[in-house]
């Protein structure tokens, strides 16, 4: 494949990319928010400027990419990548002497702390020349490393005071700290901690998730079943710092939407509708909104069917869409990116015809329950997506929390009924 084809190919989401020569040598490593956006500055040609890049671009044969779920995982990535394989034009990153570095200190219970080496302490200097301290780095974001090693400690409780203390500090009593100082944690159960670090920093995540969860399992057959749910949320704790704390990646999903649905950008706003009713008794309709894979729930909207008397499911959803995008556009709202129907053909069908009358041309598609089978305008068969897909997981997941919306407000509209009649006997 032609290298511009192939950045184009290359995702909207962050993570590392490796640049090889001719001979297939990684001679820079990077990391960027935007993987396309970052790799394709490359190659943009500056009138009057002059960049260093310039001097090695020429030599850019092949560009391989690694995605990561956030910023924090692709900055411990590229790090590691760089100490791997000393790619030629990361030099001046690894001999920069300003940008700081993780310490792992090698004592009897090691101190984990960001450093700068020409900023650093006497005793620093004095373990770095002994090569009693392990380095990780350096990394060119002080601000979010930092962040990240914070985020760290509160999974696993390592010290951060220098020189070692002689009692607990605050760090114990906030829940930093497992006080080692004090004896409050063994040697060998404080060593586990610094290597399950130690393989965070090193990028080594699968490994890690192996490593706690048999660790996990080994616990609960030993009936320690406390220590075994610290060590799950351990793991859950870590997903966390992986995924930029969203259990999902929505990057993937909507790209993978983008992609599958012709659609044109990447869906952030997506509203759901479905229909609630018991034999066409009390019908209602519920619309839910997401807004970057989290619910919105301040823009969650309730209908009660006014127009339709008896049982027609088209109807009601013609009723709900046109009630929706008619006050929007009379209030010069912003429209979703996608609208999700709960349903099949007709009531994409019948929704789609409100916006034609509405002179909206918006995104829509519909899902069927039974085969779970989406459906698209101006297309007569259905995509049938693989059940493990993530763009599959995402409508599923909008759609269920439209359908129990839905059922809520029903379920509220019958009980206030069978009150209300339960008054009226008593009278």
């Amino acid at each position: 494949m032609d290298l511009k084809e192939k950045i184009k190919k290359i995702p909207l989401m962050s993570g590392v990319y490796l640049m090889r020569n001719a001979k297939g040598k990684v001679i820079y490593v990077g990391k960027a928010i935007s993987l396309r956006k970052r790799v394709q500055s490359y190659f943009r040609k500056s009138s009057n400027t002059f960049s260093r890049n310039d001097l090695w671009v020429g030599q850019i044969a092949d560009v391989d990419y690694i995605e990561t779920a956030s910023e924090a995982e692709a900055l411990i990535l590229e790090a590691s990548l760089i100490k791997q394989y000393h790619p030629r034009y990361n030099i001046e990153l690894r001999d920069d002497k300003s940008y700081p570095f993780i310490e792992v200190t090698k004592e009897k219970f090691p101190l984990v702390a960001v450093v700068r080496p020409n900023t650093q302490k006497p005793n620093m200097k004095q373990r770095s020349k002994k090569g009693s301290s392990k380095y990780y780095g350096p990394y060119v974001a002080p601000s979010l490393i930092r962040e990240a090693l914070s985020i760290i400690r509160r999974i696993f409780h390592f010290r951060t005071c220098d020189p070692f203390p002689a009692k607990a500090c605050l760090d114990y009593h906030i829940g930093l700290c497992d006080a080692p100082c004090e004896g409050k944690i063994s040697q060998r159960d404080y060593a586990r901690i610094i290597k399950n670090v130690c393989l965070i920093l090193e990028g080594k995540k699968d490994l890690l998730y192996r490593s706690l969860k048999k660790e996990m399992e080994d616990l609960a057959k030993k009936k320690k079943y406390e220590q075994a749910a610290e060590v799950r949320d351990q793991m859950r704790a870590i997903g966390a710092l992986y995924s930029g704390t969203r259990d999902i990646n929505y990057y993937k999903e909507t790209e993978q939407l983008q992609r599958i649905l012709n659609l044109p950008r990447r869906p952030e706003r997506i509203e759901a509708f479905d229909i609630s009713n018991i034999m066409g008794q009390q019908a209602v309709g519920s619309m839910v909104s997401f807004f970057n894979g989290k619910p919105d729930k301040r823009n969650y909207r309730r209908f009660r069917i006014r127009e339709v008397g008896q049982i027609d499911d088209f109807r009601m959803m013609a009723e709900v869409v046109n009630r929706r995008y008619r006050r929007l556009k009379k209030e010069h709202a912003s429209f979703p990116d996608l609208i999700i129907v709960d349903g099949g053909k007709g009531q994409l069908s019948s929704a789609l015809a409100e916006l034609k009358v509405l002179d909206l041309d918006l995104p829509i598609i519909s899902i069927a329950k039974k085969q779970e089978e989406v459906f698209l305008p101006q297309r007569r068969d259905p995509v049938v997506l693989p059940l493990d897909s993530l763009g599959l997981k995402l409508i599923q997941r909008i759609r269920d929390e439209a359908h129990r919306f839905a059922i809520a407000y029903h379920r509220k509209l019958r009980t206030k009924n069978a009150l209300g009649k339960d008054q009226q006997e008593r009278r």
